[in-house]
């Protein structure tokens, strides 16, 4: 099953398979035997993973791919100085098979015409013509990730048709731009053009640009980013030939294209691209390659000029409910349900600037989970900005999850993804929105709970009998307990307690819920535990008799009984017995919220 990135990629093929305008290069004739329709999109990020739909195994020959990498063996070899003695980095605006040189400095204008590229040819050392490709085709396979063949066809053919390019090479020579045998220099050029790779191999190439010369899968240090640098920075300029400026300013990234049918792609830091479609336009580009990195461009909002500071998104933090559990007070079937299939219920925690390659990452590690997931929250508090293409990955994930009966909820207390927040209510097909983690926790709590906790679950309300606090008294001193009883009711949003006040003594909750919350000096709210039926609050202030810590706010409407301090020094002088009872029962109360909080210390790593 494929995730989102591969619907949106699977979207961009559908729409562009249906061009059919353009046509084969003829001028080789074993290019021209190659089937015009094949066509397929190869997406590599900067950490290696491949998207890909469509003919991306079918091999054809990298042509004028194959002049960057070439370039930038030949700096490596030569040094930059050297190589710009004999090579200028400016657009020439000319077809990529024009025979001329720059009137003013006599060298060819840029690496990726094949003036340019037959110099870089040349300068690549070896002692023997034989030594010179060994190292270009091991360059190569070193990006590619595999050893990529010859094809000895495509050589032949262009070997025996490749006049004009012969015209260049001595050209080169007359000017002293080539100072060895042309012949040489021109034949190790139509080797490396006739390199067989697949649209899969290029992406992986691409990718290896794009992670600074890095390959991203063998982790191999093919390049020096200092070189990657250059050779990108020419790649944007001329990479298009005659089309560059059009191509920087619709797609916006470093490119590189062949009579082949191939387009490569690089957006510096996150991915590469690939495209292959043996239909040409004018300028010698791929017609659905060329349109297909446009589609993608816009859709992925992948144009380097789009985002004025340099971010990436990741997941900063994933963990499961099960060591994370909310602040919620659990009964003991509850806990152990929890323990048992808190690992289904997962929270990730996203930070920075959610790109296209941020959002990809969460969203590949999630989708690669699901098999697991009953229920997700995307917690994007510490993210500062949301490209609409994540929004809508994002957005895509959360559907996609619902289908298979993966609920999910967005912790966004900003609004990044244009929601409102929303109740705890466990189950919803379009997922949920929260203010707080706290409150998202305890939703995912409460759809495992649903589904696996069939006994032994926190009631809605209980009657005084059935409150654990007067559980272990006996009918009579029931009878004298909940004598001294005030019964008392809140509404939705009413303050039950206020931090500072004296407390009133111990509440009983009999239904609905409560947060017990403190407001930090920035007016913010900070929620410290749930509480529902069969809990209590306001203990140790009353045994203490000193004022309250904190707010108590009812999140529904509240039934509550309160045994006032008053009548508690009554029952200590009157009935001892049953103050006793009373303590042990909050102790055990007390014990367990501290276990809990013990567990969400060890899940921070501060114990």
């Amino acid at each position: 099953m494929g995730n989102v990135v591969d619907e949106f990629i699977t979207r961009v093929f559908d729409a562009v398979r249906t061009d059919h305008g353009g046509a084969v290069a003829d001028y080789i004739p074993e290019l021209a035997a190659v089937d015009p329709d094949r066509f397929g999109i190869a997406v590599a990020t900067s950490d290696g993973h491949v998207y890909e739909v469509g003919d991306t195994a079918v091999p054809f020959t990298i042509q004028s791919i194959s002049k960057p990498f070439t370039y930038a063996l030949a700096l490596a070899d030569r040094g930059v100085d050297a190589v710009a003695e004999k090579i200028d980095v400016e657009p020439s605006g000319e077809p990529f098979n024009e025979i001329s040189l720059d009137p003013d400095t006599e060298r060819p204008r840029n690496p990726m015409i094949n003036a340019g590229a037959i110099t870089s040819a040349s300068l690549v050392a070896g002692a023997s013509p034989a030594e010179r490709f060994g190292r270009i085709r091991s360059l190569y396979s070193r990006c590619a990730g595999r050893q990529l063949p010859l094809d000895a066809a495509v050589y032949a053919s262009e070997a025996k048709t490749g006049h004009r390019n012969r015209a260049i090479g001595y050209m080169l020579r007359s000017f002293g731009v080539i100072t060895d045998d042309p012949d040489e220099a021109v034949d190790l050029y139509f080797r490396q053009c006739s390199i067989e790779v697949t649209c899969r191999d290029l992406a992986l190439m691409a990718a290896t640009l794009a992670n600074n010369g890095i390959n991203p899968r063998t982790r191999d240090r093919v390049l020096d980013p200092a070189l990657v640098e250059r050779v990108l920075s020419v790649m944007t300029t001329c990479g298009m030939y005659d089309a560059a400026g059009e191509w920087v300013t619709e797609v916006g990234m470093p490119a590189k294209s062949g009579v082949g049918g191939g387009v490569l792609a690089v957006l510096p830091g996150q991915l590469g691209i690939a495209v292959y479609s043996p239909r040409l336009d004018r300028h010698g580009n791929s017609v659905r390659g060329v349109r297909a990195c446009k589609e993608l461009s816009r859709d992925l909002e992948l144009h380097f000029l789009r985002v004025t500071r340099a971010a990436r998104s990741s997941i900063r933090a994933r963990y499961s409910i099960g060591s994370a559990p909310s602040r919620t007070r659990r009964t003991d079937a509850e806990r152990a349900a929890l323990d048992e299939v808190g690992n289904h219920g997962r929270i990730y925690e996203l930070h920075g600037d959610l790109l296209f390659t941020g959002a990809e990452t969460a969203v590949r590690e999630i989708d690669g989970e699901r098999a697991e997931l009953e229920a997700v929250v995307v917690d994007v508090r510490r993210v500062d900005d949301v490209s609409a293409v994540a929004r809508r990955m994002i957005e895509a994930l959360r559907a996609d999850l619902a289908r298979s009966g993966c609920q999910t909820a967005l912790v966004d207390p900003e609004g990044l993804f244009g929601h409102t927040t929303s109740s705890l209510t466990p189950e919803s097909p379009d997922g949920r929105v929260f203010a707080d983690l706290d409150a998202a926790s305890q939703w995912c709590e409460e759809v495992l709970l649903s589904r696996h906790c069939g006994i032994g679950r926190q009631p809605d309300s209980i009657d005084l009998e059935q409150h654990p606090l007067s559980a272990d008294l006996t009918p009579e001193q029931f009878e004298r307990f909940t004598g001294e009883l005030e019964r008392r009711t809140a509404a939705r949003g009413e303050t039950i307690a206020r931090r500072g006040d004296r407390a009133p003594g111990i509440f009983l909750i009999l239904s609905g819920r409560a947060s017990t919350t403190v407001t930090s000096t920035d007016g913010a709210i900070h929620r410290i535990t749930t509480l529902a039926a069969g809990m209590t609050f306001g203990e140790m202030p009353t045994l203490l008799d000193s004022t309250l810590l904190n707010d108590v706010h009812a999140d529904s409407t509240v039934t509550l009984a309160l045994l006032p301090r008053e009548s508690l020094l009554r029952l200590t002088a009157d009935a001892p017995e049953i103050k006793s009872a009373l303590l042990e029962r909050l102790a055990m109360a007390a014990y367990g919220q501290l276990e809990m909080l013990l567990r969400t210390f060890e899940r921070h790593g501060r114990l």
